[in-house]
């Protein structure tokens, strides 16, 4: 069951980041964009900010510069004495940290978008950390509504025990956009197009909320993380296969014990040997080989959301007599 507090007054400060990975083009080119002409991001109760998250990865069309900006944002980084050998990410997180949040704090912003690209079959996915967030478990399931096809699915990111770390966790709710395949460096129209329709219903959600709309309860299924998988490697750490043409593009689908999920450069199989039925994500995600993650392994679930109540209305001040 989710049971976090939802937001009980208007989210006025809001935020739309892309190029937290700079070879992911739709974020960048949109917020580029955005930063020139924002208008579209208005609405009558706020105005999403643009951010280009990483300008120098942007510039230099490379995922990062010195590390990975979207795993910079935990306490580690944001609270430790800053340094002049520090990784431009480093200190680009904590000029993000200043602007966005501080995080954790009453001063963070109410909700913060973040928009990516994958070179993984995985369509239009919508990232949480977890189901625990009522507010954004609703917002996914009016992007589902408006956009049936290709399916929205939920991918819930975070396990058990482990710190956010992403630029959403910044501002008090948030969540990320993760649209492909597409490779990294090329701006795709389709995607492009549909990451820009997502993000205007997705404002068109915050609006609702703003204006008093109660949106009532919903059973959801959603992709949990459990584990990552790397690929088989010889002594040496070089890879020894690759993901086997049975699993390939086959994110969200589920893997039985016993398919393959490699194939040894020697031509053997390498079989899935959990005990449970799983559903792959993010197969052979270019940005995942530096990390040794051929895929993620999830599991399907399904939540029981509660309702989102409408807001209170705002009390008319009565004038002095």
């Amino acid at each position: 069951m989710c049971s976090l507090p939802v937001p009980r007054e208007p989210l006025r400060r809001v935020a739309v980041t892309g190029g937290t990975h700079g070879n992911e083009m739709s974020g960048v080119y949109l917020a580029r964009y955005w930063l020139q002409a924002p208008g579209e991001l208005q609405r009558p109760s706020f105005s999403a900010v643009p951010v280009l998250a990483n300008p120098a990865a942007a510039a230099a069309c490379r995922r990062y510069v010195g590390r990975d900006l979207n795993r910079t944002f935990t306490s580690t980084f944001l609270t430790a004495r800053a340094h002049p050998d520090d990784p431009y990410e480093v200190t680009r997180a904590r000029e993000l940290n200043r602007l966005l949040g501080p995080k954790a704090s009453g001063r963070a912003f109410d909700f913060v978008l973040d928009l990516h690209n994958t070179t993984a079959n995985m369509g239009t996915c919508l990232i949480l950390e977890a189901a625990s967030n009522v507010f954004a478990m609703h917002l996914c399931r009016h992007l589902q509504l408006q956009s049936p096809e290709p399916p929205c699915r939920v991918f819930l990111y975070q396990m058990s025990g482990e710190e956010t770390y992403s630029i959403n966790s910044v501002a008090k709710n948030g969540m990320a956009l993760e649209l492909g395949p597409q490779p990294q460096g090329v701006l795709r129209a389709d995607l492009l197009t549909r990451m820009r329709a997502l993000v205007a219903a997705a404002l068109d959600f915050v609006q609702l909320f703003n204006q008093g709309t109660a949106f009532p309860a919903f059973e959801m299924e959603a992709y949990q993380t459990v584990s990552s998988v790397d690929f088989p490697r010889t002594d040496a750490g070089d890879l020894a296969g690759t993901v086997h043409p049975q699993l390939q593009d086959r994110d969200f689908e589920p893997l039985q014990p016993g398919a393959p999920i490699f194939q040894l450069f020697s031509g053997e199989d390498v079989l899935y040997e959990g005990e449970s039925t799983t559903y792959p994500a993010f197969i052979n995600e270019a940005a995942y080989y530096e990390k040794g993650i051929a895929f993620f392994q999830t599991e399907k679930l399904t939540f029981s959301v509660p309702a989102l109540p409408a807001l209170a209305p705002t009390p008319t001040p009565t004038p002095a007599p």
